[in-house]
């Protein structure tokens, strides 16, 4: 891993320690979005963008305030997975476990829920938003999107809520949904994703990498590595823009149910 690399991961870590911090203290989410678009230049120009105004009320309902306030999300992806009793799900960078704890809801005690973070500060709050819903389909486990650890189809769901643009090796990310997923099994993310004509430099323009918008693949790119890891059926849909070409999307795709082998690692 090259030094400008390890910094960028170094960046992303402590801007989310920083916000699991924040919120055990007190923070609102609306105040923490306006915090990170302050300190972070964050894609997040306002709650109606980003964080815990996208779930409704009914959807959150019952669920521990700090699971809800540390959501610094894109999108919904326990609805755009569209999860099934009894199904087994990954989220991948689960922060404050708000997903994590939504899914273990809608797959019932006959399902279960992952959550993957590299944040211990953010771990330490899932674990402790876990304990006050009373979850006992749940499990987080510390590590990297790019390294998860969970062995080979071991999961029928894997989602994720706006932490792919966020990895430094994205082919690495996408392989390894593919190698934990099930033949046959599916992901349903949330992400930030570019428009096709924007340039990487013209991307770094509009935020920066740890707020979301720097690092995010382009339409394009996104079905490309898709295909390259082996999925089928793989979607990119624009649901709200985030910044000029910007978009939040949701991404969805299938691992086939032969089950070969990604090709991208």
């Amino acid at each position: 891993m090259s030094e400008n690399t390890e910094a960028l991961v170094e960046q992303v870590r402590t801007r989310y320690a920083r916000a699991a911090t924040a919120v055990t203290t007190g923070t609102r989410n609306v105040d923490l979005l306006a915090e990170e678009s302050i300190d972070a230049s964050c894609c997040a120009p306002s709650e109606r963008s980003f964080g815990a105004s996208l779930y409704g009320d009914a959807t959150a309902a019952g669920l521990p305030i700090e699971a809800i306030e540390a959501s610094l999300g894109c999108g919904t992806p326990t609805a755009v997975a569209v999860l099934h009793e009894g199904e087994r799900v990954l989220d991948l960078g689960s922060g404050g476990g708000l997903d994590v704890l939504l899914s273990a809801r809608r797959v019932g005690p006959t399902g279960f829920a992952y959550g993957v973070d590299m944040t211990d500060e953010m771990l330490s709050l899932a674990e402790k938003n876990k304990a006050e819903a009373g979850a006992e389909n749940v499990q987080f486990l510390k590590g990297t999107i790019e390294d998860v650890p969970l062995p080979d189809a071991s999961v029928d769901v894997v989602i994720s809520n706006c932490v792919i643009n966020l990895s430094v090796d994205k082919p690495a990310v996408l392989a390894e949904m593919f190698r934990v997923l099930v033949p046959g099994g599916r992901i349903g993310v949330s992400d930030v994703v570019a428009e096709n004509h924007l340039t990487m430099t013209q991307r770094a323009e509009r935020g920066s990498y740890v707020g979301c918008i720097a690092g995010a693949l382009s339409r394009s790119e996104y079905l490309d590595g898709l295909a390259e890891a082996g999925f089928t059926g793989a979607s990119v849909e624009f649901t709200h823009e985030v910044a000029d070409g910007m978009h939040a999307a949701i991404i969805r795709a299938t691992k086939p149910a032969s089950g070969s082998p990604a090709t991208g690692r």
